[in-house]
């Protein structure tokens, strides 16, 4: 097969990682930065550039869309599945992702086990978005945000309501959540491929932060997962309809309670902490899927 990695940056550890995976699976590769491409958008020979070269002979792409880009990455994503190419994730499941506060709508009302989650736009209602999360502390966060950025704690009522009504000054939209104490500053890190974890990690934050992400400072180890915690992660990616995703829980009191469903995971820290061949799985699933799936599959894989 021929494979196109839509990322920014072939140096990246995920990039690079899954050019490796394919490219030793016996398939030609290409790392095409999505921002560059262009579209001819007709009803008659949908096509797509990269310059003035025409991207027309894939048969799979894998898409590494950046959080801020997903606007223009998802077109770019959704131009190849107009022209019969197969994605790993597809376009309309990326931006569901990307939705937090979307995605944690479609996951409540699947009956996947979330923290207490309030939204509003209003500021007056600061004091009931505290009471419905349990009281504080609590948890706010930028819809925005990513990699623990824009994530705030509040260990008390009113400072809850300064940093409310600062992020609403600004006209940002958040999410007020419940804080699990009992996670104690962790995190499990499902990643789910083609239905099944392939892999599982927890992610503990460095002393005094609450906030588990690696690129805060925190650390990973490999943990062995409940069967809980294994159908929560991969139901909650077959509801954001990912057959890639890593998917971010918390242990509470009341069981798995889902974070995240992150639609391009990163695979440095997963593949360090389990010292598992995540991109080869990755390529494999693509191989079979693929086959079935896209219209311009040259039968090389």
């Amino acid at each position: 097969m021929k494979i196109a990695i839509l990322s920014r940056n072939p140096r990246l550890y995920s990039t690079n990682s899954l050019k490796v995976a394919a490219e030793k699976a016996g398939h030609e590769v290409d790392v095409i930065d999505y921002l560059k491409c262009h579209m001819n958008i007709a009803s008659s020979g949908p096509s797509i550039f990269l310059g003035d070269k025409e991207l027309n002979d894939y048969d799979a792409i894998i898409p590494r869309i950046g959080a801020s880009r997903t606007f223009f990455g998802t077109a770019v994503v959704r131009q190849f599945e107009i022209m019969g190419v197969y994605s790993i994730n597809e376009s309309v499941a990326i931006s569901r992702s990307r939705d937090k506060l979307r995605s944690l709508q479609l996951l409540a009302r699947k009956g996947i086990g979330l923290p207490v989650t309030t939204f509003a736009h209003d500021t007056r209602a600061t004091g009931h978005m505290i009471k419905l999360c349990g009281g504080a502390p609590i948890v706010i966060k930028l819809l925005e945000g990513t990699q623990g950025v824009g994530v705030v704690l509040a260990e008390t009522a009113k400072a809850a309501e300064s940093v409310i009504e600062a992020f609403r000054g600004l006209d940002a939209n958040i999410l007020a959540q419940e804080f699990i104490k009992e996670a104690g500053g962790a995190d499990i890190r499902c990643l789910v491929v083609g239905g099944k974890v392939v892999a599982a990690m927890k992610r503990q934050g460095k002393e005094g932060e609450f906030r588990s992400n690696l690129h805060r400072g925190g650390n990973a180890a490999v943990v062995k997962i409940t069967p809980q915690e294994r159908a929560t992660a991969v139901r909650a990616a077959k509801i954001m309809g990912l057959s890639l995703a890593g998917v971010d829980l918390l242990r509470s009191n009341h069981g798995p309670v889902v974070m995240e469903v992150n639609s391009s995971p990163g695979l440095e820290g997963i593949e360090t902490a389990t010292g598992k061949d995540v991109a080869g799985q990755i390529i494999s699933f693509i191989e079979k899927s693929a086959k079935v799936t896209s219209t311009r599959t040259r039968g090389k894989g």
